[in-house]
């Protein structure tokens, strides 16, 4: 009788999967656990108000991220038009800045005082009549504040695929007769499903998760509830029975888009390019132009333009020392944690890649399960797994060597990139996974054939392919982290603070003024290499021949 034995590929992701398992079980085991009386209470109350506001939120945000996501990722891949260059780079703008950020900013100007609503009300006076916008501070409001600054995940993901797929197909498609709409209904969306459906993923688990946003527009949401529950009523096990049931929510949306790729092959068989993008002219040009400039608009260039008036109005710049410190810390963790995430992912889908059965599949799914889970609960969830382990390795070496130690894990920063990584390794995993999805199999086939071990096909075949998806994998982590707030405050050492820390407490206390700058050096941070990474991948296209 055999015995099975796996392989270091699949050895290696069950690895990576169980120290991420710990908060899991912990929220698994609160859910299963017998009720309180505070749970009992919320189901009689909040809890059906809780689950129907965070579905709705996810609708919108949803519908309103694919439609910005996908028409500017095909406009500005198969199109030039007036302005498309520097559009491109500037479409990703948005990731710059934080989500309940932009919130502070869309709810200062919009409010019923705002300078806005301000200016509507003084010309309705001047004409008699009666003008005013529906209050932003609503499930709408905050459903389009966290599209406009989350689109950019569905953005890059399908712009990514969109110019990997080649013109040949579209040729094709074109020779035949079909129109511009069909060619993208038929031909470039079905291809660039896979990397869509992951940038969609991504959207939806950042909307469950957000509190920045929900909380000051006034949205009782699951997340909501969560806070609320655990610092308003002090019910810790509720607030993990609470968080257990946003983490069934997104696990079931993991699992629909993972049966959405079932039994259909995404690999382009031509990556070559015949033509270059297609020039629009005239009236077309500038609706292609309009359509790609509102959401940068929008997402970005408003909350900007609103954070330097305050920064020019109201801050003094002697306190941009203060800020160093700060600074170097977010840089610091960031890195570290976004070249983690990069190179786990890629272990992780080459291993899935090279197959391994249900156990490799099981343990993937469990690795990346993290991003389900809102950056507080995950935080809170894996602080007795850390104690423990704290405990038990102060008490062994106590024992074996005869000398006491403080905590290695829990209160250090080694904890904060820990959670990280649990937390973000999604966002490096889909965007590796897209990228390969795009490599043909019978270029391992034939690597192999040629005698070449799995590290050498990763090494030599499958690294120079996957340049944009893992550049693509360290971007988005690296702006995550960077923005990240929840863990951060409950992990972070003492005296470790922040520029993420600075700005939501600065915020939530109503002080924009003061927290513009640490928000603008963010933001000044994560343009760079969100420009840097689309120049990478502007595709080297021969001028079209008359």
């Amino acid at each position: 009788m055999r015995h099975w034995i796996p392989s270091p590929w699949s050895a290696s992701a069950w690895l990576l999967a169980l120290p991420i398992a710990l908060p899991i079980l912990v929220l698994i085991h609160a859910l299963f656990g017998p009720p309180s009386a505070n749970w009992q209470h919320l189901q009689q109350t909040v809890l059906a108000t809780y689950i129907t506001n965070t579905l709705l939120l996810m609708l919108g945000v949803g519908f309103l991220s694919l439609l910005m996501g996908v028409g500017c990722a095909w406009l500005t891949a198969r199109y030039t038009f007036f302005g498309s260059r520097l559009l491109a780079p500037a479409l990703v703008l948005p990731l710059a800045a934080p989500a309940y950020l932009t919130g502070y900013v869309y709810a200062d100007l919009l409010e019923y005082s705002g300078p806005v609503q301000s200016l509507l009300k003084t010309w309705s006076d001047d004409l008699g009549w009666q003008m005013g916008l529906p209050s932003v501070r609503s499930l709408p409001g905050a459903a389009m504040v966290l599209a406009l600054v989350l689109y950019p995940y569905i953005f890059v993901l399908a712009r990514t695929s969109f110019l990997q797929q080649g013109s040949a197909l579209l040729d094709a498609a074109r020779t035949l007769g079909a129109t511009s709409l069909t060619t993208f209904w038929r031909v470039g969306l079905p291809i660039a499903r896979p990397a869509i459906a992951g940038g969609l993923a991504l959207v939806l688990m950042e909307t469950v998760a957000d509190f920045g946003v929900v909380e000051h527009f006034g949205v009782p949401t699951l997340t909501a509830g969560i806070f609320r529950t655990w610092f308003a009523m002090g019910a810790y096990q509720t607030a993990l029975q609470l968080a257990a049931w946003l983490f069934g929510i997104v696990l079931l949306l993991v699992l629909a888009e993972q049966l959405s790729r079932r039994g259909v092959s995404f690999a382009a068989t031509s990556t070559r390019a015949t033509v270059g993008p297609i020039p629009l002219q005239g009236v077309h040009s500038m609706l292609a132009c309009l359509a790609c400039a509102l959401p940068v608009a929008l997402g970005f260039l408003i909350p900007l333009g609103y954070l330097v008036y305050l920064v020019a109005t109201f801050v003094d710049l002697t306190d941009l020392g203060a800020l160093i410190t700060p600074l170097l810390n977010s840089v610091q963790v960031a890195g570290v944690a976004a070249a983690c995430c990069a190179a786990a992912a890629l272990w992780l889908s080459y291993a899935q890649r090279l197959g391994g059965g249900v156990g490799l599949q099981l343990g993937i799914r469990v690795a990346t399960l993290g991003y389900a889970i809102p950056g507080m609960v995950l935080a809170v969830a894996i602080l007795p797994p850390l104690a423990s382990v704290d405990k038990a390795l102060a008490g062994w070496l106590g024992e074996r060597f005869g000398f006491a130690i403080g905590l290695l894990f829990t209160g250090t920063v080694s904890a904060l990139v820990f959670v990280y990584v649990a937390r973000f390794l999604t966002v490096a995993y889909n965007s590796t996974q897209g990228g390969f999805s795009l490599v043909h199999p019978n270029l391992d086939a034939a690597a192999r054939s040629l005698g070449s071990s799995p590290a050498d096909v990763l090494r030599r075949v499958h690294l120079p392919l996957l340049r944009p998806a893992l550049v693509a994998a360290l971007l988005l982590v690296f702006i995550d982290v960077m923005k990240e707030l929840p863990a951060t405050l409950i992990l972070r050492p003492f005296n470790f603070e922040t520029l993420a820390t600075q700005v939501f407490r600065l915020a939530g206390d109503e002080r924009l003024a003061e927290a513009a700058l640490p928000a603008l050096m963010i933001m000044s941070l994560s343009i760079l290499p969100v420009v840097t990474y689309l120049l990478a991948i502007e595709p080297k296209l021969p001028k079209k021949k008359l």
